[in-house]
This record gives structure tokens, C-alpha cells and sequence, in this order.
């Protein structure tokens, strides 16, 4: 969050240079010289030199956590652009810019190497107009590279006026809205209040999951339209669904303020997906008894189980994710989302130098430069049917999408529903202060996407086309051949790197 604002001065170095840290090969080495860069920038302490020599170079492979080094140069960047972002601020106190900045900054150095993946969320004020206006590009400009990285919403209250805000995301999207009151005061929005989380601080970047500060997720994700109308099937499906999310909550992290909250709340979020599909197969009505028998007979299951291992029953269980490869792997629309058109275009993101590459590009897959990352990453077109009886997001209206997300927070998600809701700006534009005077009773967070007719950015993960133009797409394709791509063989040169927390070893013939 962005509650830290006002609160310190940044002084400024007091010297640069002056002596050598060596920059650890490790996660924890890369996390250690960025804490000594901002406590000196802010404190006014020492900046040293940083030698990154020890960093391995570029295309080593990496056993503890998988894939390839990306070499020093992308923290040499963050360091670099960590300063600079902080410069403008010397002798000031903290801003809000400063801090989202610095986050997102983060974010843009994990995702450079095209290995790890991230995922951000900024809270903030919603009468704040220097949080309202940080995707305004038009007056920072140079922002654009690093601010994309977050999701920004903003602490709602009950009661305000959404006008002001409802301005900005009638143009891109942004802020989202996070009612934390409701978070706090409400498991599922149809049972009464029973203020069981009154210390949450906030949530995961989708939203899906109430957490207090220092608290993780813990996900696992059901497919109820797979059960063939089998109610009593699928209660069985969430009854291991649970079991399985309970073991995870048993594994003690290593952060000791981490660890506290996530014994004392075993919070689970058990996830619906392919919703859509449901409720065109079988209707409102059947999702609503199965929601509301899934939910008793997760209560159950937890009770039993938390009984049985000794520990804490769960403080909430259950959610809707906003899903995305686990979907896409079953053949499903994404958690309640619906299908952006029958054909669509995926995209997806690789290294410019990714093994998967070759086989793709033989296989007829359109690929171009990343706008965000020219000269690192690429971007991948795959096209797809959703095929029929699935209704698409031109025949949904922005209200029918809210009434849905209130409907799965009534009857199933004491955790959240992560729910973005797409809506014509020229149309339904003005309405939204108006949808969210209405459904502030009854979400806990929502976030919006304005349909247009490029996208709201480029290289939009999802994208409308013709049927024409993917029946085209289709027939340049030819089977993907993935003995093409020269992956590294077990062992063949892999440099083990076990990280501080969590040793890696090996295992022969395993």
C-alpha cells in the first residue's frame, strides 16, 4: 500500500562509491544489495559500488529455481533505475510516486529475465490525485516502461463518491476498487457479518483472497462444469480440494511474521472456474444450490480435517480466481469470466532467446517483439475457438457481469471474487459510479476493462478476431514439434544454487 507516503524524509546519500558490496549469486544476494541501495538513498547513508561478479553470466542454466541466468545486467538496471527514480526526491519527504515506483521497478527486473513471472497490486487513497493520476502517461512519460507492472486500486468507503475515480477508468481501466471494510466485516456476503478478519491489511494482486500484512495465498482450483450435473460428485471433489490446500497451510514458512499469521489463520481459497460454461449448460439457479452445498460441505471437510491434524480450523475457504493456464490446460473460460469472442487470440510472452522458440516459429505462430521489451522478449499469437453455446463478452452487459460477481460472493467466496468487468466506455461509461453505488453492498473488490476496439494496450493477453482471420491463422499452423527446442539435459551442466531457506539436492536415477 501507499500508507507509507508522508511518513519519512528521503535524505539523499551521503556518499557514493566509497566501498565495494559483492553482489551474492542468489535471490537473497540480489534482495540484500537492493536493501542496502534504498536504506542508503533514504537514510542518507553509504551507497557502495557494486561488483556483480559474482552474478553468473547470462544463459547459465539455474537448478534451484529453474530456467537460465539472464546475467547481472538486469540488477545493475534495477539499481540504476531504483536511484534515479528516488533522486527527484532528496530532501523531500516519500511520495506516493516514489513509492509504486520502486515496486514496480522491482517488478520490471523479475519479469526482464523472462524466467520468473510477477504479479503487483498498489493500494490507495481514492481522493489522492497523484495515486488516480500514476497511468497518466501523458505528463510522465517515462514512467510508462516500469508503471504497467501493477495493478492500482484503490481502499474504497462505502458511501463516496466513485466519480472522480470512475473518470480514470473510463480511459484505461484503472483504479480497481477494494472495499477492506467489507473484507473485514464478511465471509460470504449472504451471511451476516461476523468481523472475522478484522486485521486484514488487503489482498493478492487479482483480489481473490483477503490477506492480512505479511500473509501468502493459499489456491487451489475446482472445475464443477466437468462433473456432468453430478451435485454430490463435485462436493467430493472439494472435500480432496480442501484436504489438499489444508496440507499446504501445514509447511512453516521462514519468515518469522509470516509464519505467525499463516498458522493462526490457515486461510484456503478454493477456487470455481469454467463458470460460464455452467451456467449455460445448466443455469443460475443449479450454480446457486451447488454453491451453496459446495460451501457446507467445505465447512464441514475443514472442520474434520483441522480436528483430525491439530490445528486451526480455516479462517476462510473458499474464492473465485481469475484463473488463466489451468483454464486454458482443461478447456475452460477463465473463473466467471466470459470468453472475450468465440475466436480470440492468446498471447504469451517468452525470452528472446527461450528454447521454445524454434519449434513455434517452425509451427507457423506468429511472434514479435515485446512493446514493453523489444530487445528481450517476444510475444507469441496462438489462435483459438471457444467453440459453441458459450456466450461471448459482446452479449454480456457490464451490469450482468457485476450481478454475477455479486452472486458468487453471496453464495460461495468468504474470501473475494476477482472479477474484471469489461464495459463500452462510450456506453456504459457513465453508468459506472452509478453500478458501484449499487454493488458497494455486495463485493468486496472489483476492476474494469473498457472494451475498445485496439484494446485498452498493446499485446493484450486476450484479443477479439474474425472467424475469418483465425480460420486463416489456423490453416498456416502445422504440428508443434518440441523435440526441436534444445533443452539442457538432466544435470548436463546445471550449476546447483540452493537458495537460503530452501536447500536443493539430487537425486540419481530420479
Amino acid at each position: 500500500d501507499t500508507l507509507g507516503a508522508g511518513s519519512v524524509t528521503v535524505q539523499g546519500p551521503r556518499s557514493v562509491g566509497s566501498w565495494v558490496h559483492t553482489v551474492g549469486d542468489s535471490r537473497e544476494g540480489w534482495v540484500d544489495s537492493l536493501r542496502l541501495l534504498i536504506r542508503a538513498v533514504v537514510l542518507g547513508g553509504d551507497v557502495p559500488r557494486f561488483d556483480y561478479s559474482a552474478v553468473r553470466p547470462r544463459g547459465e542454466p539455474i537448478r534451484g529455481f529453474g530456467g537460465v541466468s539472464q546475467g547481472p545486467e538486469i540488477l545493475e538496471a534495477l539499481h540504476a533505475d531504483v536511484a534515479e527514480a528516488l533522486a527527484p526526491l532528496h530532501g523531500r519527504a516519500m511520495s506516493v510516486t516514489g513509492i509504486v515506483d520502486v515496486m514496480n521497478l522491482i517488478g520490471k527486473c523479475v519479469v526482464a529475465g523472462n524466467v520468473r513471472r510477477t504479479a503487483e497490486i498498489a493500494f490507495g487513497d481514492p481522493d489522492s490525485e497523484e495515486y488516480l493520476s500514476l497511468k497518466d502517461f501523458s505528463a510522465r512519460p517515462e514512467r510508462a516502461g516500469h508503471a504497467w507492472l501493477s495493478n492500482n486500486s484503490v481502499f474504497a468507503r462505502v458511501g463516496m463518491d466513485y466519480g472522480p475515480a470512475c473518470e480514470r477508468v473510463r480511459l484505461n481501466g484503472e483504479p480497481g476498487f477494494a472495499w477492506l471494510d467489507n473484507m473485514r466485516a464478511y465471509g460470504r456476503m449472504g451471511d451476516p457479518p461476523d468481523h472475522a478478519d478484522e486485521r486484514a491489511a488487503g489482498g493478492n494482486p487479482c483480489l481473490e483472497q483477503t490477506l492480512e500484512s505479511h500473509e501468502m495465498c493459499c489456491l487451489v482450483e475446482t472445475l464443477p462444469h466437468r462433473h456432468g450435473g453430478d451435485a454430490a460428485e463435485f462436493s467430493r471433489t472439494l472435500e480432496s480440494a480442501l484436504l489438499y490446500a489444508k496440507t499446504v497451510t501445514l509447511g512453516a514458512a521462514q519468515w518469522g511474521p509470516t509464519n505467525a499469521v499463516m498458522l493462526r489463520n490457515r486461510r484456503i481459497g478454493t477456487s470455481m472456474t469454467g463458470l460460464a460454461q455452467f451456467v449455460a449448460a445448466r443455469g443460475v439457479e443449479e450454480l446457486r444450490a451447488w454453491c451453496d452445498g459446495g460451501y457446507r460441505a467445505l465447512r464441514a471437510a475443514d472442520a474434520r480435517e483441522s480436528e483430525r491434524l491439530g490445528v486451526a480450523p480455516s479462517i476462510k475457504v473458499s474464492c473465485v480466481k481469475p484463473s488463466g493456464t489451468v483454464s486454458l490446460l482443461a478447456g475452460s473460460t477463465p473463473g466467471l469470466h466470459f470468453p472475450e469472442s468465440r475466436f480470440y487470440v492468446r498471447r504469451v510472452r517468452l525470452a528472446v532467446d527461450s528454447d521454445l522458440l524454434p519449434p513455434l516459429r517452425a509451427a507457423g505462430l506468429p511472434v514479435e517483439p515485446a512493446e514493453t521489451d523489444p530487445e528481450g522478449t517476444v510475444v507469441v499469437e496462438f489462435p483459438v475457438d471457444a467453440g459453441e453455446g458459450v456466450r461471448t463478452l459482446g452479449e454480456v452487459s457490464m451490469w450482468e457481469q457485476l450481478g454475477l460477481a455479486a452472486f458468487m460472493q453471496r453464495h460461495w467466496a468468504d474470501n473475494q471474487v476477482s472479477c474484471t468487468v469489461t464495459f463500452d466506455p462510450e456506453r456504459e461509461g457513465p453508468q459506472l459510479p452509478h453500478a458501484l453505488d449499487v454493488y458497494q453492498y455486495q463485493l468486496k473488490g472489483v476492476s474494469f476493462l473498457p472494451r475498445l476496439e485496439h484494446g485498452a494496450f498493446a499485446q493484450m493477453p486476450y484479443e477479439a478476431i474474425s472467424e475469418g482471420d483465425y480460420r486463416a491463422r489456423a490453416a498456416a499452423l502445422r504440428p508443434v514439434d518440441f523435440d526441436r527446442a534444445d533443452l539442457p539435459a538432466p544435470g548436463g551442466g546445471v550449476v546447483e544454487v540452493p537458495d537460503k531457506y530452501c536447500s536443493t539436492c539430487s537425486l540419481d536415477g530420479v
